[in-house]
């Protein structure tokens, strides 16, 4: 089991090992390679993986969505060991797919290492952490209905990245800019889903 990343080119890193040594990743597989001590990495995988081509497959956002509540769940109970049950765990993905995603977050993935790192560290411990995990678990119960509108899935799940990516680098001030993304995400989640079920109406 590797040491718990601590930058997303690590992650990345990570995921393409893997990738090259199974033909279909597993929720299990990424969990091995990337240990269940810190909540960051599997708040951030998943959130990642829903921006990228994976994230077009049908299905794929709200099972990501169920992931990233599993973990918050957690992590508002403030559990030491991140656990997946095996219906999640078992589930994969091609290895070309997980390649795929990795080369088109390899920017992204130099630019976010390059500006947040360690600020403001007491907003990534205690209450702050659990007042993220709500409303995390608030953010991904959007994400079925808004699936349903192209690329809509996508707002929630970026303030959910933001969220990882900042108890990953213990970046309290990323914390701060996570929770004003979540705000906007459900202002503007929610005003989808209302023009929806007016022109549905």
């Amino acid at each position: 089991m590797a040491a718990d990343p601590h930058s997303v080119c690590e992650i990345l890193n990570c995921l393409d090992e893997v990738a090259k040594e199974h033909s279909k990743v597993s929720v299990e597989n990424v969990v091995d390679a990337i240990g269940s001590r810190s909540y960051g990495p599997f708040l951030l995988v998943p959130a990642l993986l829903e921006i990228t081509p994976v994230g077009a497959i049908p299905g794929v956002p709200t099972f990501l969505a169920v992931i990233i509540t599993l973990v918050a769940l957690q992590m508002l109970f403030g559990r030491k060991h991140i656990w997946i049950p095996g219906f999640i765990s078992h589930r994969s993905v091609s290895a070309e797919r997980v390649e795929k995603a990795s080369r088109k977050l390899r920017k992204i993935a130099a630019f976010l290492d390059k500006w947040f790192h360690g600020r403001l560290k007491a907003l990534t411990h205690g209450v702050p952490v659990r007042i993220a995990a709500i409303l995390i678990i608030g953010l991904c119960a959007t994400v079925p209905p808004l699936e349903l509108v192209p690329f809509a899935s996508s707002g929630p799940m970026i303030a959910v990245a933001a969220f990882g990516l900042a108890l990953m680098v213990r970046d309290g001030l990323l914390m701060l800019i996570a929770t004003a993304m979540s705000l906007a995400a459900f202002g503007i989640g929610f005003t989808m889903m209302g023009g929806k079920e007016s022109s549905g109406g």
